[in-house]
C-alpha cells in the first residue's frame, strides 16, 4: 500500500471541531508564520525558501501588512497558537521578531497563555540567540536536529555538526522547558544500530517531545539527483519500516505517547499547534507559501518571494483558494484522524457527513479490519500496529471518490 505525502505539519485540513485536548474553549484559531530563508539548501527538502537573505527586511515587512490585511479573516474568538515555520525562521534578529509579535497582538485577540512555537535551526541556536528568544513571546522551540551522526548530516547537506546539535539542546534547555526536535530515519546507509542511537541520545538529554520522519525522495531535489546519478543509495523501504517499528517500541517504551503518527509526546507536551490542525481547526497561514483553512476553504499564497512583496506593495494579496466539497472535508478528515490517537468516530462520521459517508466507512473498513490493519472499539476506529507505517495508504483506501 503506497504512502500518500502530507504536505506538512504547516498545511493541514480538516472539519471545524469545537473539542479541544488541550482543554482550551472551542472556536480558537491557530496562526501560521512562514519564514522563507535558509542558510543553505538541505538535500531533502522541497519546501519554499530562499538562501539569499537580502530581502529579508522588506519581506518581514510585508508579513507585517499581509497579517494586518487579514485581521478580520478568521472567525473565531482568539489565537491559541502560533507558529514560526520555513524555512529557518531562527534567522529572524529581535527587532524583526519584535515587529511581528506587535503587529499581531495589535491586530488580534491572543489567548491567555498561547503556545508560540519557533522552529530552530541547532547552529543559529548560540546563548545570545536562546536569551534573545526567552525574552520574546516564544515559549516553545522545535529544533530540526534530523541526527547526530556526521555521516547523516552530511549526506542531507545539513547547516549543523553533530557536536551543534548536541550543544544547542543542552544550551536550549536552560532557557526553555518546551522543546521538540525532529530526527529523520531510513536515512541510506543508517543502521538500525545508529538510529536505535539517535533515539537513545534524544531520551539522555530529556527532550519531552519528539517528531520524527521517514526520508522521502521529492522530485526535483538535489537527493533525486544523486540517486539517479547513483552518488547515494536509494531509500530502502523497508529499512525505514524497520526504523520505524525500533522508534515506536522505544519511546512509547519511554514514557511517550505515539499520538500522531510522526510525533511522540511526554504527558503535558503534545503540541498544541499541530493538535489543532489534526482536529480541524481553523487557522491562518502568513507569508510565501503559507496555506490557511477556515473550515471551507484552503487557500496558499504564493510560492516566490519577490513576487509576493511586490503583491503585498499594493495591498494584494497573492493567493489561490480552493473550495473543498464535503467529499474532500469527509477525505481529509478520515486521513488526518487515523493518523492520530483519536481515531475515525463514526457518530462524528455520521454528524458531519451524513448516513450515507457513515455507511461507506464502515463498507470499505471491513476488509482492512479482515486484514488486521483497522480495528473498532465503541464506535471509534483505530489504525493497528501492523497498519501504523501504512496508515496514508489505508485512509485512501476509505476514501469517497466522487
Amino acid at each position: 500500500m503506497k504512502e500518500i505525502k502530507i504536505l506538512s505539519e504547516n498545511l493541514l485540513y480538516g472539519i471545524a471541531d469545537n473539542s479541544s485536548p488541550s482543554g482550551r474553549p472551542g472556536g480558537a484559531a491557530g496562526l501560521y508564520i512562514h519564514i522563507p530563508f535558509c542558510k543553505q539548501a538541505c538535500h531533502y527538502c522541497d519546501f519554499h525558501f530562499s538562501t539569499s537573505l537580502k530581502k529579508k527586511g522588506k519581506l518581514v515587512e510585508m508579513l507585517c501588512r499581509e497579517l494586518v490585511l487579514r485581521k478580520n479573516e478568521l472567525n473565531s474568538p482568539e489565537i491559541q497558537t502560533i507558529y514560526f515555520g520555513g524555512g529557518t525562521p531562527s534567522l529572524l534578529e529581535a527587532d524583526e521578531l519584535q515587529q511581528i509579535f506587535e503587529t499581531i497582538y495589535a491586530n488580534y485577540k491572543i489567548a491567555e497563555n498561547p503556545e508560540i512555537t519557533l522552529e530552530a535551526n541547532p547552529d543559529d541556536l548560540t546563548q545570545e540567540k536562546l536569551k534573545m528568544l526567552k525574552a520574546s513571546e516564544i515559549n516553545r522551540l522545535s529544533i530540526g536536529v534530523q541526527s547526530f551522526f556526521e555521516d547523516d548530516l552530511k549526506l542531507m547537506n545539513r547547516a549543523h555538526n553533530s557536536e551543534e546539535a548536541l550543544k544547542s539542546i543542552k544550551l536550549a534547555k536552560s532557557y526553555f522547558d518546551n522543546i521538540s526536535i525532529d530526527l529523520i530515519y531510513g536515512i541510506p546507509g543508517m543502521s538500525a544500530e545508529r538510529w536505535q542511537r539517535n533515539i537513545e541520545i534524544s531520551l539522555e538529554l530529556g527532550v519531552p517531545h519528539i517528531s520524527s520522519y521517514a526520508l522521502t525522495v521529492e522530485p526535483n531535489t538535489a537527493l533525486q539527483k544523486f540517486i539517479e546519478k547513483g552518488k547515494i543509495k536509494q531509500v530502502d523501504d523497508e529499512a525505514a519500516k524497520f526504523h520505524f517499528e525500533i522508534l515506536v517500541e522505544t519511546l512509547t517504551g519511554n514514557g511517550f505517547e505515539h499520538y500522531e503518527f510522526s510525533n511522540f509526546g511526554k504527558p503535558g507536551y503534545f503540541s498544541e499547534n499541530n493538535t489543532a490542525y489534526w482536529l480541524g481547526k481553523p487557522y491562518l497561514g502568513i507569508g510565501p507559501a503559507a496555506h490557511s483553512y477556515d473550515g471551507n476553504s484552503r487557500k496558499w499564497n504564493i510560492s516566490n518571494n519577490p513576487l509576493y512583496i511586490k503583491a503585498l506593495e499594493k495591498d494584494k494579496i497573492p493567493q489561490e483558494t480552493e473550495t473543498l466539497s464535503l467529499s474532500d472535508k469527509y477525505n481529509e478528515y478520515v486521513m488526518t484522524r487515523l493518523r492520530t490517537k483519536f481515531g475515525v468516530e463514526l457518530a462524528e462520521v455520521s454528524s458531519k457527513f451524513g448516513e450515507d459517508y457513515k455507511a461507506h466507512f464502515v463498507e470499505l473498513a471491513k476488509p482492512l479490519q479482515k486484514g488486521n490493519l483497522l480495528q473498532e472499539k465503541n464506535g471509534i476506529y483505530h489504525i493497528t500496529s501492523k497498519g501504523k507505517f501504512l496508515s496514508d495508504g489505508i485512509a485512501a483506501d476509505l476514501f469517497f471518490l466522487e
